[in-house]
């Protein structure tokens, strides 16, 4: 019997990449016009900051999508004096993110439904709590979750048992009573499996899969029509 519902947020409530490109394009501006940097030099630096990072922190750990941090990295390579650009950096990615992004197709329709339903919904994402409490207050969904799970919190990133181990500890029931939804086949499903959840792939593409033997969600409109029988075996 499931007992908690828990869902990623970025690329399976709304499409993170789209908003990504969006808020990249704006930075890219920012960047020719302040450093005048091409696009692509700055994308090379931006990169370098982020290996920079990494190299420093591991890729375990919350920090590592820290976009203030990131253009702190990019600025000091630049040798560039003035830190409050890190910070404007920053806002112009963020603000550009959050202003366009767009639920999935079919996905407050299943939320709502569910919540009147009285199943127990909860967010389980990597990055830091902040920007994840933003982004679902934007998109308007932060009313339906009992539980929030962020590898900031946990200490670690998906799809490692200590994250895992406190999103059920969250719902309060059995690891098997627990469904995960996300679209990283690896740190969702995989991730859930492993660590004795129910894994279901969120997937919108289904032209494009992968024999694999996972639960599979390709339309959360279906999913709802087919009276939350929507999963295909993939």
């Amino acid at each position: 019997m499931v007992k908690a519902l828990f869902f990623d947020i970025d690329n399976t409530l709304y499409s993170y990449d789209k908003a990504h490109t969006t808020a990249m394009k704006k930075l890219l501006e920012f960047g020719e016009s302040e450093f005048s940097l091409d696009s692509g030099t700055m994308c090379s630096l931006l990169a370098e900051a982020q290996k920079n990072l990494e190299s420093r922190l591991g890729t375990n750990c919350a920090a590592i999508h820290n976009r203030l941090i990131r253009f702190q990295c990019f600025l000091e390579l630049l040798k560039y004096p003035d830190l409050t650009k890190a910070l404007k950096m920053r806002n112009i990615y963020w603000d550009t993110f959050l202003s366009v992004m767009v639920p999935e197709p079919g996905i407050m329709d299943l939320l709502s439904t569910l919540y009147t339903s009285h199943i127990p919904m909860g967010i389980g994402s990597d990055q830091n709590s902040h920007i994840q409490y933003q982004k679902l207050e934007k998109l308007g969904m932060l009313k339906y979750f009992s539980w929030i799970v962020t590898s900031e919190e946990a200490g670690a990133e998906k799809p490692s048992a200590e994250f895992f181990r406190l999103c059920v500890q969250k719902a309060g029931c059995k690891p098997e009573e627990c469904v995960f939804i996300g679209d990283n086949l690896k740190k969702d499903v995989e991730g859930a499996l492993e660590n004795g959840l129910q894994g279901i792939w969120y997937h919108p593409e289904p032209d494009n899969l992968k024999t694999c033997g996972y639960m599979a969600i390709h339309s959360y409109t279906d999913f709802i029509k087919n009276g939350f029988n929507g999963f295909t075996s993939i």
